[in-house]
């Protein structure tokens, strides 16, 4: 079982990643937003954080910068969620530190074994 950190500001795509998840008996956090997001990282220190790119306030990509620097959360990987499809928007995420990129819209069955295969590689 997993501690996993799902971090976007719409409900439905949280509440969506974290059942999908939470079928496979992995604990989930739950953040609307990148500063809560950060605090329940550095609070929980999470095995894994799906992180939306575009939220008001702060993006995931700020977040991911804020998260990577931090010697305290720097080792967690962070899987970025976006509609953001782009190779150099991806490529951007990646540049900054996130483990994957996943793009919206995707099957919550790809979560489930996204999450194994990089809990196996840890």
């Amino acid at each position: 079982m997993a501690r996993i950190l799902v971090v976007d500001d719409e409900p439905h795509i949280r509440k969506l990643v974290s059942f999908s998840l939470e079928r496979r008996d992995h604990e989930i956090f739950e953040a609307e937003d990148a500063p809560r997001g950060i605090a329940l990282a550095k609070e929980h220190h999470p095995d894994l954080i799906f992180m939306d790119v575009m939220m008001p306030m702060m993006t995931g990509l700020e977040a991911l910068d804020i998260l990577k620097a931090d010697p305290g959360t720097a080792d967690i990987p962070v899987v970025m969620l976006s509609a953001k499809s782009q190779q150099y928007e991806q490529s951007e995420g990646l540049s900054r530190g996130a483990a994957k990129y996943v793009c919206k819209p995707f099957k919550p069955s790809e979560l489930g074994d996204l999450v194994a295969e990089m809990l196996a590689d840890s």
